[in-house]
Order: C-alpha cells, then sequence, then structure tokens
C-alpha cells in the first residue's frame, strides 16, 4: 500500500469542473488513459485530479483486476470531495485522496507507484524541471507517465487563429461597453508560455523517462465547451487579464456566442498534445 498524508488547505471558485463534463472533453482524456495501457498496473496516480474525471476513466479500465489502488491528488479540498462523492460506489480498485500540491508531491506520497496521470495541467507549473524531477521520483522503473496540454506552442488552422482573434476582439469590445473596463496588460499568466512538443520531449528525457507516444489530437470543440471553459478561473485570467472574474467571464461568454454566430460554424477545432512516456 502506498502510504499518504494531507498537506494544505486550499478553496476555489470558477473550477474547471463543468468543461471537464464535457463529452469531448471525456473522450479525449479516455484515449490518453488508453495510450498508457493501465489495465496491467497496480498502483496508479491521478495528478491534479480535480473532480475525478481521469479516474473514473481508469477505474472503466480496471475493471475485473484486483489489488489495485488510484492515490488522487489535488490542491483543491473541494474538488477532493466532489471527487470523493462521485466515485463511492466505485468498486474496481481502492481510491485513496490526497490533497497537495505537484510542487510537494514526494513529499505527500511516500512509495513508488507504476502510472502517472497528469491532464492538461502540466503548462501551469513553473518550473517544469522540477516538476518531472519530483515524477520521476515517484514512478518505478518501466512505470508510465501520461500527460496532455491544450496550451502549447504548436501550428493553428487557420480558422482557429480567424475564431481566437475575432472571440477576444469581441470580448474586449464587451468589457469595454457593458462595464467600462479594459485588460491589465502588463499582468502574465503562467498558461501563456507555451513550449513546443519538442521542448516537451526534451523535458521528459532529460529526467530519465522514453517516449512512448506522442501525437497532437485536434478535437471538434462545440460552443458550449468554450462558454464552459470561459467559466474557469485559468482561463478567463489568461485570457482576460486584471479584470474582476465575474465580468471577465461575461464579457467572454456574450463575445463567443456573437463569433459563433457571425462566423456561422459549429466547432472549432482545438489541438491536444498527448504524451506517454516510460521511466527508464
Amino acid at each position: 500500500m502506498v502510504a499518504v498524508k494531507e498537506t494544505g488547505v486550499a478553496s476555489e471558485e470558477y473550477t474547471f469542473a463543468t468543461f471537464s463534463e464535457n463529452p469531448f472533453y471525456y473522450e479525449l482524456n479516455g484515449k490518453l488513459v488508453d495510450m498508457a495501457e493501465v489495465q496491467s498496473r497496480e498502483k496508479i496516480m491521478d495528478l491534479a485530479c480535480g473532480t475525478g474525471g481521469v479516474t473514473r476513466l481508469v477505474l472503466e479500465r480496471l475493471r475485473g483486476a484486483r489489488n489495485s489502488v488510484i492515490i488522487c491528488i489535488d490542491h483543491s479540498a473541494s474538488a477532493l470531495r466532489q471527487a470523493r462523492e462521485s466515485l463511492k460506489e466505485r468498486k474496481e480498485a481502492a481510491l485513496l485522496f490526497v490533497q497537495s500540491r505537484v510542487e510537494q508531491l514526494t513529499e505527500a506520497i511516500k512509495g513508488k507507484v507504476d502510472a502517472v496521470f497528469y491532464c492538461n495541467a502540466i503548462h501551469y507549473v513553473p518550473d517544469k524541471d522540477e516538476l518531472l524531477r519530483r515524477i520521476a521520483d515517484v514512478i518505478k522503473p518501466g512505470g508510465v507517465f501520461a500527460f496532455n496540454t491544450s496550451f502549447y506552442e504548436g501550428p493553428l488552422e487557420p480558422e482557429a487563429v480567424a475564431f481566437y482573434r475575432k472571440w477576444m476582439l469581441k470580448a474586449m469590445r464587451v468589457l469595454k461597453q457593458d462595464y467600462g473596463l479594459s485588460l491589465q496588460k502588463s499582468e502574465k499568466v503562467e498558461s501563456r508560455k507555451h513550449l513546443t512538443a519538442d521542448d516537451y520531449k526534451a523535458l521528459v528525457e532529460r529526467h530519465g523517462f522514453k517516449i512512448k507516444t506522442q501525437i497532437v489530437d485536434a478535437v471538434k470543440v462545440p460552443l458550449q465547451g468554450w462558454i464552459d471553459i470561459s467559466k474557469f478561473k485559468d482561463f478567463i485570467e489568461g485570457s482576460m487579464p486584471g479584470v474582476p472574474l465575474d465580468k471577465a467571464s461575461a464579457a467572454l461568454i456574450k463575445a463567443v456566442k456573437q463569433t459563433y454566430e457571425e462566423m456561422k460554424i459549429t466547432y472549432v477545432a482545438r489541438n491536444w498534445l498527448d504524451v506517454v512516456a516510460v521511466r527508464v
């Protein structure tokens, strides 16, 4: 059994939970879990587990497995409570819930695991080398580290570029007209500091991993997906720095509806980088 302990307490509003319930996002993370081949893994960590969406995907693939343990880690006490409640009927594996930041990973976890999942969150960590060092410390040789991110430096389809530009321009206009506010462009948000796919490959390799699979998954995001991401604190702050969350969220939502209507579109393609690496 992997020993765990609780660390600091956190609370938050404007969470990722609503966006994470979109069917396309569930399918996207399901592909990553499949690529990691978790069926043979006994001890699995869902890092930044949120309300348990990826944990649920892992559990679905562990049916019939015995003696499996999933360690669900998140910095948010409220997210962990939601995850515990939503997964309380699942019996495919033992579930352990640990409140900790990723920067405290090696202090929060005692023992080694067979797999670590870190879905759509690695771009938020300022010191990615320190993160990979800590992850490498908790994974057994031959274990897998699987992560994805939609915030990386890579090519975009012209239609997506046009959409983002039009959406943000409209959002700034709505913000000014409806609330008399403007962006504080001096603000810097870590999610905007993107690595390339090659940068991520070099990152994991210099910390003792070998890339097993690295692909770009083009996901068709419908209007509701953009509405839901506009209710998420980190996206709001990255798009509209220095603006009160409620007003920035309202401006983003109003603007994206206008943009979809004006462009006469039903979805916009968003690229996710999927990486599965093996600890050597």
